[in-house]
């Protein structure tokens, strides 16, 4: 399914949202020296770097030029050995898909309990306000199944996951050495703030809003310094910007912005200025 999916997405999406700003992705290259990200069309998938050892978040698209776009970063895709996995939409799943290029498929996938129902074919997931069911993703390797607060540590890695359910019933977010808080679809960045992701891939509009809230009452009481990570629009350091209209849920079919974003691609799936230079040589700036 994965192949199929990611060509006809390419498609489909290009035009249903060119020039809506809706997919805003960063670039393949570094935020730090120790989140890199690969873009693919128009999401993107990281990187953590500690002490030498890197995991990944989240497998993106069945991609022809991820493991070009991985050397780049000098990353080798036999050196993944873990995968946190935030949900199972093909375009955070699609290279460890049974059809995809076999880049990882030693590597061991950490995926929520909850989420891991779609894997199994108990529930079927919805989009569309729960008009078209999606086809049944197919993964083959090595699982851990991960609860909501459940804190583990990959080597000296420490990774805490948060159930945010909304856009899919078993979404996680990870937080990770309590310095980066990755979020797949659960915020949409605007130039004026984060807010629940697109409503028309929720299986549940109202508790995407209901769930960010109650990650960022979680998150405020521990007043960590964080960058907030998405997977379809970049990243920032400021907390408030992240959370300011959690309440209101991004409108992917009628989105006029509210406020201009310069940054937003007129079609997220143009890649031509996703270079190995600014890979290379480029910090990629926040929100």
């Amino acid at each position: 399914m994965a192949k199929k999916d990611s060509l006809k997405q390419q498609k489909f999406m290009s035009f249903m949202f060119r020039g809506k700003e809706i997919f805003k992705p960063l670039n393949t290259g570094h935020i730090d020296e120790r989140v890199s990200c690969i873009r693919e069309y128009v999401a993107n998938i990281y990187f953590y770097t500690k002490d030498g050892y890197t995991i990944m978040i989240d497998a993106g698209y069945n991609y022809d030029r991820l493991s070009e776009k991985m050397r780049w970063l000098d990353i080798r895709p036999e050196s993944i050995n873990e995968i946190l996995i935030t949900h199972q939409d093909t375009d955070h799943v699609g290279a460890i898909e049974v059809d995809g290029q076999g880049l990882f498929k030693n590597a061991k996938i950490y995926v929520g309990r909850v989420e891991n129902d779609y894997l199994e074919g108990r529930v079927r997931r919805k989009v569309y306000w729960g008009l078209y069911k999606l086809p049944q993703v197919h993964i083959e390797n090595d699982k851990t199944l991960i609860e909501d607060g459940e804190i583990f540590y990959i080597h000296d890695i420490k990774i805490e996951a948060f159930l945010v359910p909304g856009h899919t019933w078993g979404h996680l977010v990870y937080l990770i050495d309590d310095a980066y808080l990755f979020t797949g679809d659960t915020i949409w960045f605007g130039a004026d703030g984060g807010y629940a992701f697109l409503n028309t891939l929720a299986e549940d509009r109202k508790l995407q809003s209901v769930s960010l809230k109650r990650l960022e009452e979680k998150l405020k009481k521990r007043n960590l310094s964080l960058k907030i990570i998405t997977g379809h629009t970049g990243w920032t350091d400021d907390f408030e910007f992240a959370f300011r209209h959690v309440d209101e849920i991004c409108n992917a079919l009628k989105r006029k912005p509210k406020v201009q974003d310069p940054k937003a691609p007129y079609d997220g799936f143009d890649e031509s200025d996703d270079t190995e230079e600014k890979a290379r040589t480029v910090i990629l700036e926040k929100c």
